[in-house]
């Protein structure tokens, strides 16, 4: 049996929830512009790897009621809670009822991969805080990622070099950790890259950086986003600035792997499979 034939087969019998963090209606946006949703590039980033995955597709913001997931969340082995354009400190009902869900997960769900703002939900939920970052924002890149002492000895960062650039785009960060947690990475914008630490039955593994989407999406992304992040998030003067800065995100294209990129989700995927 080949290598790929043998990741399928050992994925063919497990399920996996897929929590979406967007607004529908930021969702609606993405697809009238032809962006992927978040939750549609884990999977395409996933089918990288296998396609004997049974994934569902859950977005606790657009569902009025969790009475028909509830029941069945044990059903899944592992969980992917990734990205959004929230804000958690902002306290509206979407974003206390995601709050919520993960807390509902906790109980019944073993093995969770927590991804930029699913690694905010997940700490908030768990008993840690999270805030406006104080050093910047990561658009569509994180630098220098260096993993420390713990990290290096975790699973998550096996096979990836101690110090890495990879996909990013947040403006907040982890400022308190959950009770029990090992930090396991950081750069000079954020101190918590990542994280790993047990809620109720689950074991979170954080990433506050996006391994899962391309630089090319981030891009995209910074286009689709490009008067906010002038206007509004300060974070550019003028579509110059961004085009410069666009074009230091293609030079890291060509020098970076996706294979490298993604070896995160790989290793969870590899912990996802064992019993």
């Amino acid at each position: 049996m080949n290598i790929a034939l043998r990741e399928n087969y050992l994925m063919k019998n497990k399920n996996l929830l897929i929590v979406e963090g967007n607004l529908e209606k930021e969702n609606n946006n993405f697809k009238t512009s032809g962006i992927q949703t978040h939750a549609e590039s884990l999977k395409e980033s996933l089918s990288y790897y296998t396609n004997e995955l049974n994934i569902d597709v859950f977005n606790p913001c657009s569902e009025k009621t969790f009475d028909n997931i509830l029941p069945n969340l044990k059903k899944y082995d592992g969980l992917i809670w990734g990205g959004s354009s929230l804000n958690i400190y902002n306290d509206c009902i979407e974003i206390r009822r995601q709050i919520s869900f993960m807390k509902e997960c906790f109980k019944k769900i073993n093995k969770i991969l927590a991804i930029c703002w699913g690694m905010q939900v997940a700490v908030t939920a768990a008993g840690g805080e999270v805030k406006k970052a104080t050093n910047g924002a990561h658009i569509g890149i994180a630098n220098d990622i260096e993993i420390n002492e713990n990290g290096l000895k975790h699973p998550l960062y096996k096979a990836k070099n101690k110090k890495f650039n990879s996909p990013a785009f947040n403006f907040d960060e982890v400022v308190s950790l959950p009770s029990g947690a090992v930090h396991l990475a950081s750069n000079k914008v954020n101190k918590v890259q990542s994280v790993h630490f047990k809620s109720g039955i689950s074991d979170v593994w954080g990433l506050q950086y996006h391994p899962e989407i391309s630089y090319h999406k981030m891009i995209t992304l910074i286009k689709f986003r490009k008067d906010k992040l002038i206007n509004m998030r300060k974070c550019f003067n003028d579509e110059l600035e961004i085009q410069n800065h666009i074009n230091f995100i293609e030079e890291e294209i060509k020098n970076s792997k996706k294979s490298s990129r993604m070896q995160e989700l790989k290793n969870w995927l590899d912990y996802l499979k064992a019993a």
